[in-house]
């Protein structure tokens, strides 16, 4: 199954909003979202605490920052490395 890693953080209310954009997708899609904490890592804070919500694809490498739409989310999710 298809997964894609969720750059977020508690209290942002962005990541809030998005999330619940994901779980929706998720479960019609039929993909994981493994949600990621910046806040357990500085350099995680340092890439994109002014960016998040992320969304990566772990096989392409590929991202989308915030806002990104329901096809963006499809494409990211089709990418091949």
């Amino acid at each position: 199954m298809p997964e894609l890693l969720f750059y977020t953080t508690e209290g942002c209310h962005l990541c809030e909003h998005a999330a619940a954009m994901l779980d929706d997708l998720a479960h019609s899609r039929k993909f994981q979202l493994k949600p990621i904490d910046i806040a357990e890592s500085e350099e995680l804070v340092a890439l994109y605490g002014l960016t998040i919500p992320v969304l990566r694809n772990p096989r392409s490498g590929h991202e989308l920052n915030w806002p990104f739409t329901s096809e963006q989310i499809i494409e990211l999710l089709q990418e091949k490395p």
